[in-house]
């Protein structure tokens, strides 16, 4: 239980911020540790907002937290292996590395955990990754296991070269059979976690293709020539059509609820590269989950018998 002296540069700060310097955690940590006795001032009551005086010792006694080990995505398919990459198609509910806040289950946490090997290249906790999926999307994810992958790949990513098809179900009925969205994404003002359309943002463009029409929604192929945040979902609910189940951008969630739909509808269904290594063109293929595909059916049965309704009339 240490006890140390308040550091003359500190004499007159406020207390949370003074343990915020003294201890390298953030301002609101530091608060939490004061609110729950485990830093305290030796002599006289504190809170908080207590401004630190000359002469005043502080005892931290810091309860250390275990670490809880990662949850493993154990029903996370490997789709391709060799010696320079893995191609995994990933659930939802499984992130694409370890991130600030985030608890359970990762593709390089669960990939290393089966002993696959993963290059060492890439910033810490992320080597391997040169490309992500939202923790609410499913589908092909490639992760380098050489230096040579990583940095082909990196490069063919960087440069657009590798063709990533999404299929996605948007709400209401698209009305062409093909276009393509082309508008600046950058992040919303209202929230840390959500993005926009703006004039301020990143160039993002979006090409997609009608593949079946519900008439309530529609099923589209998609390829982006740029891989912003969310630009998938951003896009189409920017033209008034968001992803079924997208409560973040503006779905109705009613039609979730009938459809047995607890995320979005975006499946990232192909990818298409030139191998790193022997510069061979490959195409990987995924097949929907069981909830998307449910979805799917549940819109097919519901629009089949609108179409047979108005046939009888």
């Amino acid at each position: 239980m240490p006890i140390v002296p308040a550091p003359d540069a500190l004499i007159g700060k406020r207390f949370d911020v003074a343990v915020a310097k003294m201890t390298g955690e953030s301002r609101s940590k530091a608060s939490d540790l004061i609110t729950t006795g485990q830093v305290k001032l030796l002599g006289r009551s504190c809170d908080r907002s207590t401004t630190l005086l000359a002469g005043d010792m502080v005892e931290f006694d810091i309860v250390k937290q275990e670490r809880q080990p990662e949850p493993i995505a154990d029903d996370m398919a490997i789709v391709y292996e060799d010696d320079d990459v893995v191609i995994v198609d990933k659930p939802v509910g499984v992130a694409a590395h370890a991130s600030v806040g985030w608890t359970g289950p990762t593709v390089l946490g669960s990939l290393l955990h089966r002993g696959v090997h993963i290059t060492d290249y890439g910033a810490a906790g992320r080597q391997g990754i040169v490309s992500r999926l939202d923790v609410g999307t499913s589908g092909l994810m490639l992760v380098c296991k050489s230096e040579l992958a990583y940095k082909e790949m990196r490069r063919q990513f960087s440069e657009h070269e590798v063709i990533k098809t999404y299929h996605a179900v948007a709400q209401g009925d698209l009305a062409q059979d093909k276009a393509t969205i082309e508008a600046p994404i950058g992040r919303a003002k209202v929230s840390d976690f959500r993005f926009t359309v703006t004039p301020s943002g990143k160039p993002a463009v979006t090409h997609w293709d009608v593949l079946e029409r519900f008439g309530e929604a529609t099923l589209a192929k998609i390829n982006l020539e740029t891989g912003r945040t969310h630009q998938i979902r951003v896009h189409f609910s920017s033209i008034g059509h968001p992803l079924v189940g997208d409560h973040m951008y503006g779905a109705n969630p009613k039609l979730a609820e009938e459809l047995g739909l607890e995320r979005q509808w975006l499946h990232a269904m192909e990818l298409d590269f030139r191998h790193p290594r022997t510069r061979i063109w490959t195409h990987v293929a995924s097949r929907y989950p069981a909830d998307l595909q449910h979805a799917l059916d549940v819109l097919r049965a519901r629009h089949a018998s609108r179409t047979d309704g108005a046939t009888d009339d």
